[in-house]
């Protein structure tokens, strides 16, 4: 069984912790379902001002909704459409400050204001996107897409 730990002031500290924390929850584990479903939830409980976090998984030329924390979401998302489409269909991440001046942004939840996508490859080809929402504008800093791209990767080597 495995306990999610309070939060840390320090940001620092607190990523450290969150990706620690990521890697104690998928070590040994390779399904990767599983991984989504806990990682979704350190994320979500771990990570101040989110609304929402999880994945879209890419099958048969789609992203489809995956594990994941928060409000119901869109199921399916094609490539190029909204932050999360546009992450997967140019395989990088894709930092929103501002969701309302995203063209074409997605809302699940009318509450987000901010947003980073995350691809997740192996071996270049794409697997998924990991996603987060906060109902703060410009709520990521570079050290939070750091951490979340090494989440990613991390994953992917599971």
């Amino acid at each position: 069984m495995f306990t999610i730990p309070q939060a840390d002031s320090d940001p620092s500290v607190l990523r450290s912790s969150i990706l620690q924390t990521v890697d104690n929850v998928t070590h040994g584990e390779t399904d990767l379902i599983a991984n989504c479903a806990n990682v979704a939830s350190v994320l979500y409980h771990m990570l101040a001002d989110v609304n929402w976090a999880g994945f879209y998984l890419y099958k048969q030329d789609e992203l489809v909704l995956g594990p994941f924390h928060g409000k119901p979401a869109c199921i399916r998302i094609a490539l190029g459409r909204g932050v999360c489409g546009t992450a997967a269909r140019q395989r990088r991440t894709v930092v929103v400050p501002d969701v309302e001046a995203f063209p074409g942004h997605i809302a699940c939840d009318s509450a987000s204001r901010s947003e980073v996508v995350v691809p997740m490859l192996r071996d270049g080809v794409l697997i998924g996107v990991l996603d987060v929402d906060s109902p703060v504008p410009d709520r990521f800093s570079t050290d939070d897409v750091a951490l979340l791209e090494s989440i990613a990767c991390l994953i992917m080597s599971r």
